[in-house]
């Protein structure tokens, strides 16, 4: 008889968690669907004042998608309709966005390729001529020697891989993309070894800038320092709506190491950029777009689809083309630019490619680019 009373009990208990989480599940996504506030802000603030660990949506990604609309199916037929399936669940199912099984729910997650050597720091998933580098040193991703050193080895498969068109660079991490430098281990090193990072390190994010093989920063939360200027190397930053930018090397008595000098003025313009590195302060999602710092802003749990079908799009272009415009833009000199894309042009327009997609347009078909 006991035993069965507390089989009873337990087995109440159980309904009535079930029943908190659900609900809880079903008026986070309503905020979210109302806009009062982004998905990382109302993820947070589960964890940190309801004290839901893991919050509402991470807690609904593990347990699947599409597994959350058939709870609440039955629940709104149970308990009433406060308990149906918000819009945002049904078309996330709707997608094949069904959490972390599916590689992309309310947050995306890694799908590293198997057979592929990975590396400690950094992930790699390829999706077609989509390129997935992950980083993946949770909590802060800092931008350690270890992981730009690993970073570079997967750049450099990825700029070599003839299949690869396409580059996207995201964090595993939900609540930062990459906090910046580890000065803890870069005075671990000697001079020489130091100097030797920085050069191999500035020589990669260059040819980022030159190569055929586009980029995208998939910025989903802090962005600093070193992590700021990995993305400002890239040929396009899109932001989520929670996320940040800052070069707060000032607040050590130093100055930005990897291009924060140089590619900042390039792209916010002297001014912001000299009040962004001489005071530290970080600056909004909103505030980078404004100033020219990132190409868009989008909403916290679309950021990384829209990363990848950007880099579709971009795979689907004429790779010398590709690599000409970058070459040839943004040049000092006036002149010098000038000179620079009538050779560039020349040597675009009497490509293969030229010729495929002149013939494409005329024959109104999709061109096949060859990079040649």
């Amino acid at each position: 008889m006991e035993q069965a009373t507390a089989k009873q009990t337990s087995g109440e208990a159980a309904s009535v968690v079930e029943r908190f989480t659900l609900k809880a599940f079903v008026e986070a996504c309503l905020v979210l669907e109302e806009g009062v506030a982004s998905l990382k802000d109302i993820e947070m603030g589960m964890m940190m004042g309801a004290g839901i660990l893991p919050g509402p949506f991470a807690r609904a990604d593990e347990r699947g998608l599409d597994e959350m609309l058939e709870a609440l199916e039955g629940a709104s037929s149970e308990w009433g309709e406060n308990f149906a399936p918000p819009t945002i669940l049904r078309r996330l199912v709707a997608q094949g966005r069904l959490g972390r099984k599916a590689g992309q729910g309310f947050f995306p997650y890694p799908q590293p390729d198997p057979g592929f050597e990975q590396k400690e720091t950094v992930l790699l998933e390829t999706r077609g001529e989509v390129a997935v580098i992950w980083l993946n040193r949770p909590p802060a991703n800092p931008m350690s020697p270890q992981l730009i050193q690993e970073f570079g080895a997967l750049w450099k498969h990825c700029n070599g891989s003839s299949e690869i068109r396409s580059v996207v660079i995201a964090s595993s991490n939900i609540f930062t993309f990459s906090a910046g430098a580890d000065i803890k281990e870069f005075t671990k090193m000697d001079a020489s070894g130091g100097a030797g990072l920085l050069d191999s390190g500035h020589a990669m994010l260059r040819e980022m800038e030159t190569s055929s093989t586009t980029t995208i920063a998939a910025v989903n939360s802090i962005a600093f320092g070193g992590g700021c200027e990995l993305s400002m190397a890239c040929d396009f930053r899109l932001a989520a709506e929670s996320a940040t930018f800052g070069q707060p090397e000032i607040n050590l008595g130093i100055i930005p190491g990897f291009g924060g000098t140089q590619r900042l003025p390039r792209l916010v313009g002297p001014a912001k950029a000299l009040e962004m590195n001489t005071t530290g302060e970080a600056i909004s999602a909103e505030d980078a777009y404004e100033h020219g710092l990132i190409n868009r802003v989008v909403q916290d749990h679309e950021l990384f689809d829209t990363a990848v079908q950007w880099a579709r799009k971009f795979a689907r272009q004429a790779p010398l083309a590709l690599e000409l415009i970058k070459q040839t833009s943004h040049k000092g000199d006036l002149d010098e630019g000038i000179a620079a894309e009538k050779e560039a042009f020349t040597k675009a327009f009497v490509s293969e490619d030229a010729r495929e997609g002149i013939g494409a347009f005329l024959g109104k078909r999709t061109p096949e680019f060859k990079g040649k």
